[in-house]
This record gives C-alpha cells, structure tokens and sequence, in this order.
C-alpha cells in the first residue's frame, strides 16, 4: 500500500485502518498468525486477536495516531479500556471455547508523524486484567 500521508493526517478513521493493518503485518513478520480482526461482541471489540509461535492466544490493542504532541500513545490505554478489552477476550475465549490457552494482551502503537517512516512499538503482555 502506497503511503498518502496527507489523507491519512486528515482522516482519524483511514488512519486507524491502516494503522491496524500496518501492525498487523509488522505482528505477522514476527512470526504472530491472524485470528481474528476487529471481534466485537456486546461488551467491547478487539483489534487483534492472534496466536504467537508458542501458542499462546494474543489479543492485541492497536493505537494509530498522528503524533504525540499532547500525550505518548500508550497513556490512551487507560485502566477503562484495559477492562473493555479484557471484557471482549473473556467473551471470546467463552465463545470460541478455548479457556486451557495460555494468553497474553499486548499494545502496538504506530505514529504516523508529518515525515518518514511511520513508527511501530510494539509492548508484549502489556497487561494483566
């Protein structure tokens, strides 16, 4: 995909697709399998839901923004959407019947910025509800 920086500046919603779909291929690299894009379920949504190379299930929480004028992007995953995403993987895990999985959730940032290459951290077992 062809990086349109400026559409994506003045778009929240494109950057946030490319944003998910930027670090999903960055997970896959590696070495992380796709389960399940954009879960959602009556008590939340989840980004990400993958399974790394050991087999433990890996629900992900992406966060895509412009910059980080105001705030560092992992200061948004605060302790309300921690439980939300914690709340949707405990609905996933029931319905898909997979309780005896080791599990882990993890944070991947991307900042796009005004120049260069976009900026990808990624914070395994970020934490533990």
């Amino acid at each position: 995909m062809i990086l349109n920086r400026r559409r994506l500046l003045s778009d929240r919603a494109r950057l946030g697709q490319w944003g998910e779909r930027r670090c999903e291929r960055f997970l896959r690299d590696k070495g992380l399998r796709t389960l399940i894009r954009n879960y959602s379920c009556k008590v939340g949504e989840l980004d990400l839901v993958m399974v790394d190379p050991e087999g433990t299930l890996v629900f992900v929480e992406v966060r895509s923004r412009t910059d980080e004028q105001f705030t560092p992007v992992e200061a948004t995953v605060n302790s309300a959407k921690r439980q939300r995403v914690a709340n949707a993987a405990r609905w996933f895990i029931a319905a898909h019947r997979i309780e005896e999985r080791p599990l882990r959730f993890d944070v991947i940032t991307l900042i796009l910025g005004h120049r260069g290459p976009p900026q990808i951290r990624h914070y395994e077992n970020a934490f533990v509800p």
